[in-house]
Formats: structure tokens, sequence, C-alpha cells
């Protein structure tokens, strides 16, 4: 009687475990999903509002869109749009998938959610984390994030050898690029 109890006990003690360790899994999974396709979304948003009710008719005229818009992006962005052969050096080509889904008005989730199974890297993209720009203390940067702040401004620094030469450019800059609600 006793062995049969340690037998309970210990089967119990296991499904109890595991109903654990699925928690923490499938919450590790939510977690991770408030993030994913975060700029496959944002992207196709955008060709979504430049995309008129006259384009939606013709499959060729949504993508000859999606390759314009692609063109004034950068970043990440960008990136997604080399993914999905819209810029003319991508191999792939995923134009089509995304165009007919879009000419039946398929909300950007749903036409994510096609790509990604077609192609995960494309859902793998993240945004970077924006600048805050109250606290940050560019002089704690540096010279490889400070050059980053200015590409994503589509800025240079030419003659910037210093550390201080890109931090100053920045400083110059920031009237221009950083909202005043931000500052």
């Amino acid at each position: 009687m006793a062995v049969i109890r340690t037998l309970h006990l210990q089967h119990i003690s296991f499904i109890v475990f595991s109903i654990l360790i699925l928690h923490i899994r499938f919450s590790d999974a939510i977690q991770r999903d408030e993030r994913q396709c975060e700029v496959c979304k944002a992207v196709v948003d955008k060709f979504d509002a430049s995309v008129t009710d006259a384009d939606r008719k013709s499959q060729s005229a949504i993508e000859d869109k999606i390759v314009e818009v692609c063109k004034a992006l950068r970043g990440k962005e960008e990136r997604f749009c080399w993914y999905i052969g819209a810029s003319p050096t991508s191999a792939a080509g995923y134009l089509s998938e995304l165009a007919k889904p879009m000419m039946n008005h398929l909300p950007s989730e749903k036409i994510c959610d096609k790509l990604l199974k077609k192609d995960a890297q494309l859902c793998d993209l993240r945004f970077d984390k924006a600048i805050d720009w109250n606290t940050i203390d560019l002089n704690k940067l540096r010279v490889k994030e400070l050059k980053k702040i200015l590409e994503d401004w589509g800025e240079a620094c030419k003659g910037c050898a210093e550390k201080s030469d890109f931090i100053l450019r920045i400083e110059e800059l920031k009237p221009k690029y950083v909202k005043k609600s931000e500052l």
C-alpha cells in the first residue's frame, strides 16, 4: 500500500512539474509574440496607405507601389523590402504573395502571418529601441552607436575623427530630427 501511495505521489509531482514547465514556455511564447513581425506589419501598413482603390484592381499596380514605397525606406524597413524582393539587389521574390492579399484588403497582421509561413526571417526583423533623448548621455555611447544615430537620420559626419566630433554633429542635428516632445 505504501508503494502505491509513493508511486501515486510521484505521478502527481510529475504532472504538476510538467504543467509548470508548459506554463513557463507558453508565457515566454506570448512575450516573444508581442514584437513578432513588427517591421513587417509597419511596412505593410505603409504599403497599404499608399495603394489607392484603383490600384487594388491590379496586382502589378500594387507591386509597383510597393517598389516605389521601398525606395524611400531606410534601416530595418529597407531590409524588409530587400527580403521581399522590392529592392533592385534582391534575390527573393515575395511581391506577389504580398500584393494578392492587399488586393482583398487583408490586414497587415494576416499578410505577415502568411509571409511568415513562406520565410521566417521576414518576421525576425525588429525595430531598434527608441532613444530616450531626455536621459541619454552621448559621451557614454560608443562611436559605433553614434555613427548609427547619424546613419538612421541619413546624415554623415565628414571629417569626424574623434568621438567628440560625432557628438557635436549629433547635437547640431538634434533639433532637426528629434521632436521637442522627446527632448
